[in-house]
């Protein structure tokens, strides 16, 4: 199991941030275009007083080993149920592959901390477990530096974004 933190400085307010990340324009730009993931789909977004609850689909771009991208085929997507606590301003996430659904985790959350004026600080706690014999941990380091590589890249990403549509 690869258990492992990634931070973030974004340059906008705490609300801006939310606001900018629960986005659906947002969001299937940074996935298609930034991210060059070939589909990207929101499936169900609702919002209530206390919580934002969204299901995305994905089909992200992959650059694995042989044996693992043999394993997942040449189709893989997985499915993104997210949660956002209004009270405690967490957002948790599990993702259910495509392939080997029932062998690999990929779960998560993501808070963040203000860290002056018009920055934050973006705090995503990642788990990754593959139980597959023989190559799982060969697939939990090929996803998080996947993974890895992902959430850097959204971040000049989310500059742009915020410098082009404005922060308010």
């Amino acid at each position: 199991m690869s258990k492992f933190t990634l931070v973030h400085e974004i340059n906008c307010d705490a609300d801006t941030f939310w606001r900018v990340f629960l986005d659906q324009e947002y969001n299937k730009k940074l996935y298609l275009e930034g991210l060059g993931f070939s589909g990207y789909d929101i499936l169900e977004q609702r919002e209530t007083d206390t919580t934002v609850t969204r299901k995305v689909k994905g089909t992200p771009k992959l650059n694995l080993p042989g044996p693992i991208a043999k394993l997942v085929g040449p189709n893989f997507s997985y499915v993104e149920d997210g949660k956002l606590d209004r009270a405690t301003k967490i957002w948790t996430w599990k993702v259910t592959p495509s392939a080997l659904a029932d062998k690999v985790r990929n779960e998560g959350t993501l808070r963040i901390e203000p860290i002056g004026d018009n920055k934050v600080r973006r705090i995503a706690d990642l788990v990754i477990e593959a139980k597959v014999f023989g190559v799982g941990g060969l697939i939990e380091s090929s996803l998080e530096k996947q993974l890895r590589e992902g959430w850097e890249a959204s971040v000049p990403f989310m500059h742009t974004w915020l410098a082009t549509h404005g922060t308010t």
